[in-house]
């Protein structure tokens, strides 16, 4: 019975406090009084946020019986649609009869996966319990998707794999007031986080290979669940060759028609609207992060070319197994990671592309804060003078004067035509929250 399923669940949940977490840079508000949505790829930490929530909780005094959770993601629940949610709050009440349910909190994980379940939400908050917490790890959690539905009493957190500081906190890394040794210890850390990514799990695991596994099942994982089983996909592979086209030409403008002629050259057969739609799906649970040109015209930008970057570098080695060295192109997904993590509402990121091009453009509502450059290494001379070129013509163009390059380890300052560029060493850039 589905009911005795969803109180085994509420009481097992219970049984686990204190939950064995980490903190991450930035925690979610305790007693928020507020629809808490925290939305992100799956397997990035977005239940040990909510976990380290109710460790505080029962720290502060709150009896764990006040505690409901239930993770939509248990198989036992696979049958589960909207017209049975009542029961979650039918079987917490059956266990609990005399408490008020505007003292308990409630946690609902992956709850994206129950059909409609907004309007059930909004209901719980406005008659019952103002403590609500939901995570899922599709894009319609995205407060520009709910945000009518939740009618303003949402606060989004979104989740990303660990920030390089959550990286050096997760391994006991120091990384202030360090001394020579300390510093090339981080440096270090560094280059290994570029490589092999920053999900919670595979940080913690230091064997190689099983690290790669992990991966590979988180990415199956995200293949079939989040996209073949969601949207009905039939022709799973081209679906893995679509995929890897987009992994390869990471930070490049993509060409979604261009893809479309090589599928067809190889005598498959695809729709181009399919991989328009594909295009979208992958983004919406999170695997591609889309970044558009920068332009002032809404029309334009919708009909230029997208950039595509992955959510993981370490994911994207696991699946691609690449041949030769990318790390030029992981720096760069990893800078995009790293100013969307600190991205607030109202910023917007763009690249720019004129007679020269400049990797990012961020923009807060109608200013734009900065103009940034990825480049692993500034030596050869002609590298040097396109990306300095780059930033000086995006600075013209959008009125900026923040301008950054970010390398693999090289820290300087350029002045040219009157521009002053910072060019700033990754491990150092990561490390610290972007103050544009």
């Amino acid at each position: 019975m589905l009911k005795d399923i969803l109180k085994q669940l509420i009481l097992l949940k219970q049984n686990e406090i204190p939950y064995p977490v980490i903190e991450r840079d930035e925690s979610l508000p305790v007693s928020p009084n507020m629809i808490i949505t925290i939305p992100g790829v799956r397997r990035s930490g977005k239940s040990s946020r909510m976990q380290l929530v109710i460790n505080k909780l029962v720290a502060s005094g709150l009896d764990k019986k006040k505690i409901l959770w239930i993770g939509f993601d248990d198989e036992r629940l696979a049958n589960m649609g909207v017209e049975n949610l009542d029961l979650v709050i039918e079987a917490y009440r059956e266990l609990y009869p005399i408490v008020d349910l505007k003292g308990i909190y409630m946690f609902f994980d992956e709850i994206q996966i129950i059909d409609g379940w907004e309007l059930f939400v909004v209901r719980l908050f406005k008659s019952y319990c103002k403590n609500l917490y939901i995570s899922g790890s599709n894009a319609k959690m995205l407060s520009r998707e709910i945000s009518t539905t939740l009618r303003g009493w949402g606060l989004e957190y979104r989740t990303y794999p660990l920030s390089f500081s959550e990286y050096c906190s997760f391994l006991k890394i120091k990384t202030e007031f360090l001394t020579e040794d300390e510093t090339v210890k981080v440096r270090l850390a560094w280059d290994t986080y570029n490589r092999c990514g920053a999900f919670p799990e595979i940080v913690l695991n230091s064997e190689q290979l099983l690290r790669d596994k992990i991966l590979q099942s988180y990415y199956n994982t995200m293949l079939f669940r989040d996209l073949v089983e969601r949207y009905n996909i039939t022709n799973i592979g081209v679906l893995r060759y679509f995929i890897k086209r987009l992994m390869n030409n990471l930070t490049k403008p993509t060409s979604i028609n261009s893809i479309y002629n090589d599928i067809r050259s190889q005598g498959l057969k695809i729709s181009k609207d399919d991989l328009y739609c594909w295009a979208d799906y992958v983004c919406e649970c999170f695997m591609f992060l889309r970044v558009p040109k920068f332009t002032a015209s809404l029309v334009e930008e919708q009909h230029s070319l997208m950039k595509y970057y992955f959510i993981d570098n370490g994911m994207r080695q696991a699946i691609l197994l690449p041949q030769s060295q990318d790390d030029g192109k992981l720096l760069e997904n990893g800078v995009l990671l790293h100013l969307l993590r600190n991205a607030g509402e109202l910023t917007k990121i763009t690249y720019y592309q004129g007679k020269k091009e400049c990797d990012f453009i961020v923009q807060h509502e109608d200013s734009v804060m900065a103009a940034v450059q990825v480049s692993w290494d500034l030596s050869d001379a002609e590298t040097r003078g396109r990306e300095i070129d780059g930033l000086i013509e995006a600075s013209i163009s959008t009125g900026t004067s923040n301008l950054l390059i970010i390398t693999h380890d090289e820290e300087n300052v350029i002045e040219k035509d009157g521009h002053k560029i910072n060019v700033i060493p990754a491990w150092k850039f990561m490390l610290k929250k972007c103050d544009f």
